[in-house]
């Protein structure tokens, strides 16, 4: 690998034309370069910060993907080098494997020699060893930005060159753009989104506005929003806008919230105690200072365990991490503004902690519990320990032949052209904060629906033909606002820049545009790659049983009656299927899961329910049986392993007539921690 940093100290050096250029050194862009290398390309990587790895190596080692079976290629590679790092005793400093693996957090189930939890410096020191090992011919070029004036030369639908800001110039057989903003390809004229689409434009139901969906990460309690507490006369509170979103389902051009994805431990002599900004302004804090009042008092946002007792500490709650509303012009900016919005969101994000951890209107207990976690002093030495990459969920999506929506991400259309595979939950932040008309703030925004994993088109990542024929757009590609909230995930973005160099690859050598790019040849490269690009999902893809192994009539939760219940999961063990559906300890009263089956005959069957076990799940869950002879209600502890086959708790033995109203229903009434909601069984009992 040849490093330039000539750029960086203001000079400028000549660069041969390369087989592809890449703008963005991102996760996405780096597998592309690995990728373009191995094919024996010459590739320029084109980085405009001073660092490589985009989310990977700034802050997100909690990695979220669904079924790891779906990721494959150059991105399993990096998973297994993760796994085999910390295989080796001697990389645990503050603490043993045995110790952290027995905690077993979030996203760090072994598969395969792979480790899904890491530090930010040692994904760094993997991606450099990576791209090391690509030779000369990858190119990394740091510090050089597009000119987004006069940065793309095109001759007709060709890219010929792009200008950088210092009046370097870049010139390729193909690009690339693996950003997560979308300049290249807004500047190559390509069409683009920003926002959400309305539910019509692509037959979605998640799409649009969603004031009656946005359930998790609410306010549990009632907070004035305005200046003077009960004076609407006084103004709001920042952030706070003025309108109640809708009508449900609507578009807009308001974007997902961003955050900085914070690496804190609590090892006293490795942690940096929260700083109060020299820019510190209270009332941008009076809000979530009146929700602590009110009652929302938050010792812990359970951030997710990395290895060396350090975090990965993403949003949670009502009032945290993300800097809600305050993005919508980042996608479409100049790099003054974004560069505002950038330190806006870091210095919100930076009050907050230091708020929460020595305000004096926090309670002594939530301030000690925010105490003990600081920032990891061995991390981003270069930056303060502060996280160097913004976490920009979302900014430009593509337009393209194809676009991919919620049908995708529930299998509801299959597409045949796949160049990888998605498998997250379709998943949206909160993107505003709105006034009630009963007078109260609420969050809108949230989604957190399950999909089965899914293939994504190559018609995803090319635009259309008579736009531009020699680029290809891995991270902000064609997909609606929900689709893409499924999408967005570091290890899909991996997989989809090695798919997008291997069809520049192709179209370089048959000297054709990458509209024309053979599928079958690019199907044949792909999986001799080692690429995931479609499974049929079965439970033993994962924990699950499979429900057509089990006796009697089992109903799963993907065929209930849902009220909400809309949070999935698989990560603990014990499920039937491909994973079952939670409350996120929210909205308590107001979630409900109906099973309705159709025996094939009357009598007396014996009822159970199935769920997996944690210590945060409540052990009161209310489950109503409608049987022959009228209603039946009983409360199941989830915290206790089901005694039958440690899957299926018995909850009773009833009479039940074919063809009659009969069903079992979960609701989250009353309820002291999270409920469950996976299947149920109606087994004929032995007479």
């Amino acid at each position: 690998m040849r490093t330039l940093l000539l750029s960086l100290l203001g000079l400028t050096a000549a660069l041969a034309a390369q087989d592809i250029v890449i703008y963005g050194g991102t996760s996405g862009g780096i597998t592309a370069a690995i990728q373009a290398a191995r094919e024996g390309r010459t590739a320029v990587l084109i980085e405009p910060t001073k660092f490589l790895g985009g989310l990977t190596t700034g802050g997100l080692g909690a990695t979220d993907i669904g079924n790891k079976k779906a990721i494959g290629g150059i991105s399993r590679e990096f998973y297994t080098a993760i796994g085999s790092h910390y295989a080796d005793e001697k990389k645990w400093v503050h603490q043993t494997r045995e110790a952290y693996f027995s905690k077993r957090p979030h996203g760090n189930a072994a598969d395969e020699g792979t480790m899904w939890t890491f530090e930010p410096h040692v994904a760094s020191a993997i991606y450099d060893r990576m791209l090391k090992a690509a030779g000369d011919k990858v190119t990394v070029v740091f510090g050089e930005r597009l000119d987004l004036k006069k940065g793309v030369v095109k001759d007709g639908t060709r890219i010929v060159k792009i200008v950088m800001e210092s009046g370097r110039e870049f010139t390729g057989k193909m690009f690339i753009d693996a950003t997560y903003e979308g300049d290249l390809m807004a500047k190559a004229g390509v069409s683009y989104h920003v926002g959400r689409e309305a539910n019509a434009t692509y037959g979605e139901t998640l799409n649009g506005v969603q004031v009656g969906h946005a359930r998790s990460h609410q306010f549990k309690v009632e907070v004035d929003p305005y200046v003077k507490k009960g004076d609407p006369t006084s103004g709001l509170l920042p952030g706070i806008e003025k309108e109640i979103p809708g009508p449900d389902g609507s578009g807009d051009r308001k974007i997902q919230a961003y955050n900085f994805r914070m690496c804190t431990t609590d090892v006293p002599e490795n942690r940096r105690d929260w700083e109060k900004p020299a820019n510190y302004d209270e009332r941008w804090y009076e809000l979530a200072l009146r929700n602590v009042e009110a009652g929302e008092d938050r010792n812990s946002w359970a951030p997710t365990p990395m290895p060396n007792r350090k975090t990965d500490t993403n949003n949670n709650f009502a009032i945290s991490t993300d800097f809600i509303g305050q993005n919508w012009d980042y996608a479409d900016a100049d790099y003054a503004t974004r560069a505002k919005i950038w330190q806006a969101h870091e210095d919100w994000q930076k009050g907050l902690m230091w708020t929460y951890a020595y305000h004096p209107r926090v309670p002594e207990k939530m301030r000690l519990a925010f105490q003990k976690l600081g920032l990891a002093k061995d991390e981003f030495n270069d930056n303060g320990n502060w996280p160097r990459q913004l976490y920009v969920r979302e900014a430009r999506r593509m337009i393209a032949d194809y676009v991919m929506s919620e049908k995708n991400c529930r299998r509801v259309e299959v597409i045949e052209d796949s160049v990888g595979m998605g498998a997250y939950q379709m998943d949206s932040h909160h993107i505003q904060r709105f006034v009630t008309k009963e007078g109260f703030v609420r969050n809108e925004g949230d989604i957190q629906v399950g999909s089965k994993p899914y293939p994504v088109s190559y018609r995803s990542i090319r635009p259309r033909a008579s736009e531009c024929t020699n680029l290809l757009v891995p991270v902000c590609l064609s997909a609606s606002h929900i689709a893409y909230g499924s999408i967005r995930m570091e290890p899909v973005f991996m997989v989809m820049g090695q798919s997008a160099a291997t069809a520049a690859g192709l179209a370089i050598e048959g000297n054709t545009s990458v509209q024309a790019v053979d599928y079958g040849a690019l199907k044949e490269r792909l999986l001799a790659n080692g690429q995931m690009l479609d499974f049929v999902t079965t439970a033993a893809a994962g924990h699950g049983v499979d429900k057509a192994k089990l006796p009697g009539i089992v109903i799963d939760d993907t065929a209930a009656a849902l009220k909400g219940f809309d949070s999935t999961g698989h990560t603990s063990p014990g499920y039937v299927g491909d994973g079952y559906r939670h409350d996120g300890n929210a909205e308590k009263g107001a979630m409900t899961a109906r099973f309705t089956p159709t025996l094939p005959a009357a009598g007396t069957y014996r009822v159970a329910v199935s769920y997996s076990i944690n210590g945060n799940r409540a052990t009161n869950v209310p489950v109503t049986i409608r049987h022959a002879n009228g209603e039946a209600k009983v409360l199941v502890n989830q915290k206790l392993k089901p005694a039958v086959d440690g899957l299926f708790h018995v909850v009773g033995t009833f009479e039940f007539v074919a063809g009659k109203d009969v069903w079992v229903e979960i609701s989250n009434a009353g309820t002291d921690g999270h409920v469950i909601v996976d299947s149920v069984q109606w087994l004929p009992a032995k007479r």
